[in-house]
């Protein structure tokens, strides 16, 4: 332990800081370098850290314990690198190259596992130790570490299996596509709460499962999906729309199926993402998980859970069909993005730009649209039907959500006129012309804080529309009061009062403190979430150490303090090794009885007597034999 202390408090502090991140060292009772030290090289902390190694890097460590068993860390007697490379050779019958055993036992000699110092190479004695515990546990030993071979290679798949899981494939990334899109779009017109425990609250729940058209237990999977991708976020407590997801919806599907599939292997966890890049294109299921517990021989659970958790998500997108991985999704882990698109987009249904305008206002689309076209459709009209053929409807309160975000009734005719195939039917045309005219009856704006406590306004040069607004009991709650000048007055921000009113189906327009009309967007699509000021634990951890260092002589004096409380809680006799007036050098066979001031009281064996020497003096402490 003192080598292991010595070589932490020698580390720079970002080296330091790595160190107790990537161990996941807890500060709770860590008062110095020896605390740390001991903490690293505790059994559990070193478990938790093996499981997590592959098979050939454990090979490494546990072959130089049993080669340098004996051998002191960090000195010439510790096994070269090249011993090691000659040693695995032989057990596992096949070549083992040295540059591969260097780059292994650098890993873990930055994990602290091990000292890798001039070539040399041996693990921490408390390392060793517990590889040497693992064949009680059921876990492989030295020997079977560097030559079990790994299991059959995953199964191939032939060509008929190709087809159908590029199909199937492809329906589930356009079904999941198409479902992530609606989430998105109905998060930026209503945010979802998040609860304090975790999770979507029921009700909204059930809103989006009804919008996205999946079943309830499925909507959790795809909100993580699209957080994933950054399509959406969780601020102050709700899940928002972001400004990529904003973007994402004018992409093409295959385009939009992309950046899903990017993210989740971006999101892949290094070790499964290495296991699976092996061999891209093949069949995942229970031959997958023998050579996952093949490679991470003490994984257990966590490795499963890990694959179990990536391998639902990549069913769900469509990187794999019934535990298969698809064209698509062989070249989206070979790393190949854009032929993974190029093969994607060859499956997925072609999308359409025009549609059928009815005369009953209702929009009918053949076959699935171009996303600029129905993220524009959507704007101006309410989804109707979620089917591959989308229908919407035309209402006045939709055109004047339109109108509100900056189109005009030239522009919507427009566009209408470019994508109908049946013209636009009178009806249509009214119903627009007839809403823009009545657009801005009822104007929103902020109050001047110097004039008026109130925040908000609502006016217009329609007294008989201002009173029915005023009286109205679905807007009880803005609290709106007359006021000067065709007014009403409310407590609640301008943006609230005017949604407020745009729900309720009035002709309303939002306007600044000038008077001239704004486009609102009813929530913020830049959302972000934003780091949370915390302190950084190994930050905090890290300078408490060096406050408590005391320079060489301090440590020194520390380390045999440290090695005395050992010996007398575990009422051990030890021999210490004083250094005597003259250069002399005494064995003392010592029972210590107490620590303290720099000095140390123990009772003396064989002259019977009680000692009190200074910890300056000693020179060495062994355990009695």
């Amino acid at each position: 332990m003192l080598t292991l202390a010595s070589r932490l408090r020698a580390l720079d502090d970002a080296t330091l800081r790595r160190t107790i991140d990537i161990r996941a060292v807890s500060a709770t009772g860590i008062r110095d370098f020896f605390d740390l030290a001991e903490a690293l090289l505790e059994p559990e902390a070193i478990q938790r850290v093996l499981a997590r190694l592959d098979r050939a890097t454990l090979a490494v460590l546990a072959v130089a314990g049993e080669f340098g068993q004996g051998a002191e860390v960090g000195t010439d007697a510790a096994p070269s690198l090249f011993n090691l490379a000659e040693r695995l050779s032989e057990l596992a019958g096949s070549p083992v190259d040295v540059a591969e055993v260097a780059g292994r036992a650098a890993e873990l000699d930055s994990l602290m596992l091990a000292r890798l110092a001039d070539g040399r190479f041996s693990p921490y004695p408390a390392v060793a130790a517990q590889l040497l515990t693992w064949p009680d546990q059921g876990l492989p030993t030295a020997l079977e570490l560097a030559s079990t071979p790994a299991p059959a290679a995953l199964a191939s798949v032939d060509k008929t299996d190709t087809r159908f899981t590029d199909r199937l494939a492809a329906e589930r990334a356009f079904a999941a596509v198409s479902s992530i899109a609606e989430l998105v779009t109905e998060l930026a017109r209503e945010p979802a709460r998040e609860l304090s425990r975790g999770g979507l609250g029921l009700p909204d729940t059930k809103r989006l499962a009804a919008v996205m058209g999946v079943d309830i237990e499925s909507v959790p999977a795809f909100v993580a999906t699209a957080a994933r991708a950054e399509l959406i976020v969780h601020s102050d407590g709700y899940w928002n729309e972001t400004e990529t997801g904003e973007a994402w919806l004018l992409e093409s599907t295959a385009r939009r199926w992309a950046t899903l599939a990017d993210a989740w292997h971006a999101a892949l966890p290094p070790d499964v993402r290495g296991i699976l890049a092996r061999r891209p294109g093949v069949s995942w299921g229970d031959v997958l998980r023998s050579f996952v517990t093949w490679l991470y021989p003490a994984g257990g659970q966590w490795m499963d859970d890990r694959v179990t958790e990536f391998a639902e998500d990549a069913e769900l997108i469509g990187i794999t069909a019934h535990q298969t991985t698809s064209p698509a999704g062989a070249a989206v882990l070979a790393g190949d993005l854009e032929a993974a698109v190029a093969t994607m987009a060859a499956s997925l249904p072609p999308t359409g730009g025009a549609v059928y305008l009815q005369n009953d206002l209702s929009i009918v689309s053949p076959g699935p649209l171009a996303p600029s076209i129905d993220t524009r459709l959507r704007g101006l009209a309410d989804v109707e039907s979620r089917e591959l053929a989308l229908s919407y409807r035309i209402t006045a309160n939709s055109v004047n959500r339109a109108l509100a975000a900056g189109e005009t009734a030239e522009s919507l005719l427009e566009f209408l006129r470019t994508v109908s195939l049946t013209g636009i039917p009178q009806p249509v045309d009214y119903l627009i012309r007839e809403s823009a005219a009545r657009y801005g009856r009822v104007r929103v704006g902020p109050t001047d804080p110097m004039e008026s406590p109130a925040q908000a306004y609502v006016q217009s040069d329609d007294a008989a529309l201002l009173s029915t607004i005023a009286v109205d009991q679905t807007l009880a709650s803005l609290g709106l009061v007359p006021a000067e000048g065709s007014r009403l007055t409310s407590r609640f921000p301008a943006d609230v009062v005017f949604w407020a009113l745009s729900d309720a189906r009035y002709p309303v327009a939002a306007e600044d403190a000038t008077h001239e009309i704004v486009h609102l967007r009813r929530h913020q699509s830049g959302a972000r979430a934003l780091p949370v000021d915390a302190p950084d634990p190994a930050v905090a951890l890290v300078e408490k150490l060096r406050a408590a260092d005391g320079g060489e002589g301090q440590a020194a004096d520390a380390w045999l303090a440290r090695q005395l409380d050992s010996a007398i809680k575990a009422k051990q006799t030890v021999v210490v090794s004083i250094a005597m007036p003259g250069g002399v050098v005494v064995d003392y066979l010592l029972e210590p009885a107490s620590v303290g001031g720099g000095r140390f009281r123990a009772r003396d064996r064989r002259a019977d007597i009680e000692r009190t020497l200074p910890l300056s003096s000693i020179i060495s402490i062994t355990p009695a034999p």
